[in-house]
């Protein structure tokens, strides 16, 4: 690294000096660092461009009882999540020639009901909005992911409302 051949990313993850950064490469970064995790909540809905919203922390779900990434920085918030409603909806993205995880649009917004206290209700609501109106999901498939999560009743009224 002294001659600068290398520029050091994070812990053990290093890039090429002239490489271009971009808006991704934090995602890309947090995705080799925490394996096994997946993006999702505002994190997704702002890499799928669904939201307004410019979260300044990263939003990782981890499975049931898996220990969360203990060392993480204080701009990661980790969600758990169990069998199906971890597994389902997972689309794997490159990004910076690393493989990530990350929610599909349908899963992003039941999820965003499922965790509506700790994202906010209208925040659910604008990724609802902006999913059915960009035509990234159907109302169906917001239905099937809403099923698996557990939140029908409470997605019911605003899936009637915009579809």
């Amino acid at each position: 690294m002294s001659k600068g051949r290398l520029v050091k990313l994070g812990r053990g993850q290093y890039a090429l000096p002239n490489r271009e950064p971009t808006e991704y490469d934090t995602l890309a970064i947090t995705a080799k660092r925490y394996p096994g995790t997946v993006v999702c909540l505002l994190s997704a809905l702002r890499f799928h461009q669904l939201t307004t919203q410019s979260p300044r922390t990263i939003w990782l779900a981890v499975e049931g009882s898996e220990l969360a990434p203990s060392d993480t920085p204080a701009s990661i918030q980790v969600v758990r999540m169990t069998g199906q409603a971890f597994r389902d909806g997972v689309t794997v993205h490159e990004l910076g020639h690393v493989p990530v995880q990350i929610y599909g649009p349908a899963k992003t917004v039941a999820d965003c009901f499922k965790f509506r206290n700790r994202v906010g209700l209208d925040v659910a609501i604008e990724a609802l909005r902006e999913c059915l109106g960009q035509r990234r999901a159907t109302a169906g498939q917001i239905w099937g992911f809403a099923e698996i999560c557990r939140v029908k009743t409470i997605i019911k009224p605003y899936l009637e409302a915009l579809a």
